[in-house]
């Protein structure tokens, strides 16, 4: 009895000549006479399986021939190579053991034909087992590992800040309120930026990965209202020291995209020759400027206005790789951004434009490290004092010029991607009008 082992389609080539068997789903079937073409898809790859009736019994080549759709199966067999095959190899098939089949009568509702949005997104249980939807998920997977390499090589230390939180971070109207226990009240984190702050002091230099909350009630093809982000902090450092990482963090990422994802790009339809460009340096702009080249193209932005998504995708018209844009106004950033010395009505703040139209993919800046500064913030900008005064002590005791950022992965990845919507870079979006499924 010939022993097959078990391996996975992405490593086929490993396993030429081999007995191996294939453990996965049905993708798609050919037929032609007494020969058919099951397509078997396992989570890493899809691979072509040929099945001649002369070479198996009877009852199993019967049984594969009429195989509905995703039916889960189990293929024995050897593996060569063929060039016109998806990924260069087949499988000649010589056993199978079908796990369970889906009856015709209730099929699998995703079919080849063209489906809506909305019906694929009621499905998107099911709809992420499609090669482009694979695809993307396999990108954000390589934008994380990469992310998370790049910081572990530079000597940052990955704290987890919490997800309940008992004051705003970014703004007190985008907060999800939380009924605690005992009547009391906590919220889901917007960053974990604030707790960061107080790692980055034991640490030196630490970054935080996880999800965060916005309640915006915006339905562009930008946002969502649950979504990850990696937060970077480092103590001793100013906004150069967050242009300089954030710069290096995106191109050594971009880079990793490329080297070990170009089968899912392809898969994608992206156009690698604009992720190829994105070298530093990266071009740099202040706000100032910046608001004089958008009234410029036709925009309608006075000094003192935040960016909105038609801006971003006006300032990087005709640019190959991220702008950075700093010192925005005081008056349209967060309470802790540090006041520029020479113009205290900016903030010594940036942003990393992405081109193509794909907006903001890091904002962030130095940090009030002066007690009275921060007390005056918090009371200008109406926060309950006793919800921050942990966040006062890092002022009090040891406190030192610091820097950080926030980078949104899924805003990432659909740039990586190319991706129209927000929605594809996530298994399950979370959106104003979808939490389901």
């Amino acid at each position: 009895m010939t022993d097959y082992s078990r391996i996975r389609i992405e490593d086929a080539g490993q396993h030429t000549g081999e007995p191996v068997e294939i453990a996965g789903w049905l993708y798609n079937l050919r037929k032609s006479g007494k020969i058919v073409f099951p397509l078997l898809r396992d989570g890493t790859g899809t691979m072509q399986c040929v099945a001649v009736k002369a070479d198996l019994e009877e009852a199993v080549f019967e049984g594969l021939k009429n195989l509905t759709q995703e039916s889960s199966l189990i293929v024995r067999g050897k593996i060569r190579a063929e060039q016109r095959a998806p990924g260069g190899f087949e499988m000649d098939v010589e056993g199978v053991e079908i796990v369970q089949r889906i009856p015709e009568s209730d099929p699998y509702p995703i079919t080849p034909k063209d489906h809506g949005v909305e019906f694929l997104m009621d499905h998107r249980h099911l709809w992420l087992r499609s090669k482009r939807q694979h695809a993307a998920i396999r990108v954000r997977h390589e934008v994380i590992r990469a992310v998370r390499d790049y910081f572990d090589t530079h000597g940052f230390t990955l704290v987890d800040t919490p997800i309940f939180t008992p004051a705003a971070c970014e703004g007190t109207t985008t907060l999800f309120e939380v009924n605690y226990f005992e009547d009391e009240k906590a919220y889901l984190t917007q960053s974990g930026q604030l707790y960061n702050e107080a790692d980055a002091m034991a640490f030196g230099k630490v970054y935080c990965f996880g999800p965060t909350f916005r309640a915006e009630k915006s339905k562009t093809r930008r946002h969502l209202t649950e979504f990850w982000m990696v937060e970077p902090e480092m103590v001793y450092a100013t906004l150069d020291d967050v242009k300089r990482v954030g710069e290096e963090l995106v191109v050594y990422v971009v880079g990793r995209v490329l080297e070990n994802r170009r089968a899912e790009l392809t898969e994608l339809e992206r156009d690698t020759s604009k992720l190829e460009s994105i070298k530093a340096p990266f071009p740099r702009m202040s706000y100032d400027d910046a608001v004089g080249e958008l009234q410029k193209k036709g925009s309608e932005i006075q000094w003192g206005g935040d960016f909105g998504g038609t801006d971003e995708t006006l300032i990087t018209e005709g640019l190959d790789r991220p702008l950075i844009v700093d010192r925005f106004p005081t008056q349209i950033k967060a309470f802790y951004f540090e006041p520029d010395p020479a113009r205290p009505e900016l903030a010594l703040g940036v942003d990393f434009i992405a081109p193509e139209g794909y907006g903001e993919i890091i904002g962030g800046g130095q940090r009030i490290h002066n007690l009275d500064l921060l007390l005056k913030r918090l009371e200008e900008h109406q926060l309950p004092r006793e919800a921050f005064d942990w966040y006062v002590d890092l002022r009090k005791f040891g406190s030192v010029p610091h820097a950080g950022f926030g980078m949104g992965i899924e805003r990432f990845v659909a740039w990586m991607c190319g991706l129209e919507h927000i929605r594809e870079t996530i298994a399950f979006p979370r959106m104003l009008y979808r939490t389901r499924p």
